[in-house]
């Protein structure tokens, strides 16, 4: 009897089998869609079954340790190990070619400084003298801007804890102020993104009573009034709506379960002088450093601000700039944008850094340099070209364990980092990787100043740009003074008084 019930159940399986398939069939030659199934109907589909999983095939067995982009396995590999104390030491040699044109070499001094003489890398005031509440900034390396939203709780909550042990700031992104990014006691910057989240009125517009209420948290230490950012230059964030939840739609001032699409650029600010308006109005009503975040096309956005800068005085200027080369992206961007919008961070930073020069707005404007500066050389090569800091967002992702599966606009995310999904969020452990986020940020300090002393300078701050060689082609390589020579100071436009 039992042996006839399993026949049946047999051949009730298999005839359900032919029937699904025999669906398929049918639905797959009539369809009009798709070339591939209407003439291979059923095992066309395994053609898109791999294409959705070649991504990771070729991440785990076909690619090398430096081929993967936008972060191949090497790098990933040592942000890794830094953020859980396993240190960035490597056997038998590099695979990095230091032959190849793009390669970044130091210059290692003949003597170099001795454990004794190395000094402590100064940490450095933000708005000294321009606001009430100047803002020390204590560490090199810092958390950029990922709002809550395009990440997820957990992930916010692992980096506020984090950020506070390490002694780094952590910047909100553009989705406003969560209680989670205040949670650990770290420093925050607080972004104004185009949409103005969490400081607009009913009309969308900058609120003088929000901003208040930011600026009057204890640890909202600097504001960041974002015109673009390296992902999407020209284009406002976008949220989708599976994200948009209604604690999110609350924080953000918006509806929820609806795409949240910001502006292109702000609406009240179309010139280098509404942008000083807009900075001078932020930081009379909150009293803290304010600063601008974007992406650099060219030259004449420099020009034109310093310009503007020394027709007002130079109280008028920005606290700080934070530009972000093309290559940055941790959230959703059009790819046509994300591949070809934008200079690089390595040519966009020293021109930046040159035209605050001639002008006479170095000392007076503090540079944030971003744009896949995961690493302790990429960030050393940073400081040595004019930044007094470096903000990474997809540095610190990875100490909280993305594992880059190419999914953060999908909610999606295998490792809780990017999604709202509660069941996915339940990988990350707040606990466990605030110490990992903690050790990547102290060990990325560590290592840059392992870099200083090798160069033969007491601490990361002395970088210049004699310190550093780029690669030109093979075999030959040049100084980064010499490919960017320093201008003459106030060779620029003249400061007001």
């Amino acid at each position: 009897m039992a042996e006839m019930l399993l026949v049946s159940l047999g051949v009730l399986f298999a005839l359900a089998i032919v029937i699904v398939l025999a669906y398929w069939y049918v639905r797959d030659v009539t369809q009009k869609k798709h070339s591939i199934l209407r003439n291979y109907p059923v095992i066309g589909h395994l053609r898109y079954f791999f294409e959705q999983l070649g991504e990771y095939f070729r991440q785990y067995f076909f690619l090398g340790d430096r081929d993967e982009r936008p972060f191949n396995r090497a790098t990933r590999s040592w942000v890794y190990r830094i953020a859980k104390n396993e240190g960035g030491i490597i056997g038998f040699g590099t695979t990095y070619d230091k032959q190849s044109p793009g390669a970044l070499l130091f210059v290692n001094a003949p003597f170099p400084v001795l454990e004794e003489d190395q000094l402590p890398t100064p940490p450095l005031l933000i708005g000294e003298g321009y606001c009430k509440m100047p803002f020390v900034g204590r560490s090199i390396v810092n958390i950029s801007g990922m709002s809550y939203g395009a990440i997820s709780r957990p992930a916010v909550r692992a980096l506020s804890h984090g950020a506070a042990e390490a002694g780094c700031w952590m910047d909100t992104g553009e989705g406003g102020l969560a209680p989670y990014h205040l949670e650990g006691g770290c420093d925050v910057m607080f972004q104004i993104g185009t949409a103005k989240y969490g400081v607009r009125d009913e009309h969308g517009r900058l609120s003088a009573e929000k901003l208040k209420e930011i600026a009057a948290h204890e640890h909202v230490r600097a504001f960041e009034i974002k015109l673009s950012q390296g992902a999407k230059p020209g284009k406002g964030g976008v949220l989708p709506a599976a994200k948009v939840t209604g604690e999110i739609a609350g924080i953000r001032g918006i509806p929820p379960g609806v795409d949240s699409i910001s502006p292109n650029r702000h609406p009240d600010v179309a010139n280098a002088d509404q942008l000083l308006d807009m900075i001078e109005r932020v930081r009379d009503i909150t009293g803290k450093p304010v600063g601008v975040k974007t992406a650099i096309g060219g030259w004449e956005f420099m020009h034109v601000l310093v310009e503007a800068v020394a027709r007002r005085g130079i109280a008028s200027a920005p606290d700080f700039l934070a530009i972000d080369g093309g290559e940055g992206g941790s959230g959703a961007a059009p790819q046509a944008l994300a591949d070809h919008m934008a200079l690089s961070i390595n040519e966009a930073l020293p021109r930046v850094v040159d035209a605050l020069i001639e002008s006479g707005l170095k000392e007076r404007v503090k540079v944030i340099a971003a744009g896949q500066l995961v690493t302790s050389a990429r960030a050393a090569w940073a400081l040595a070209c004019g930044a007094d800091f470096v903000n990474t967002a997809r540095g610190f992702m990875f100490s909280l364990g993305c594992i880059q599966a190419l999914r953060c606009h999908t909610n999606t995310c295998p490792t809780g980092v990017t999604t709202h999904n509660l069941k996915l969020q339940r990988g990350l452990v707040v606990e466990e990787k605030s110490l990992r986020v903690a050790s990547y940020c102290r060990n990325m300090n560590k290592e840059i100043d392992m870099i200083a002393h090798s160069c033969g300078l007491r601490h990361a701050r002395e970088f210049r740009r004699e310190h550093v060689r780029i690669v030109q082609s093979p075999g030959r390589s040049l100084a980064l003074n010499m490919i960017y020579p320093y201008p003459q100071i106030g060779s620029g436009a003249q400061l007001a008084d």
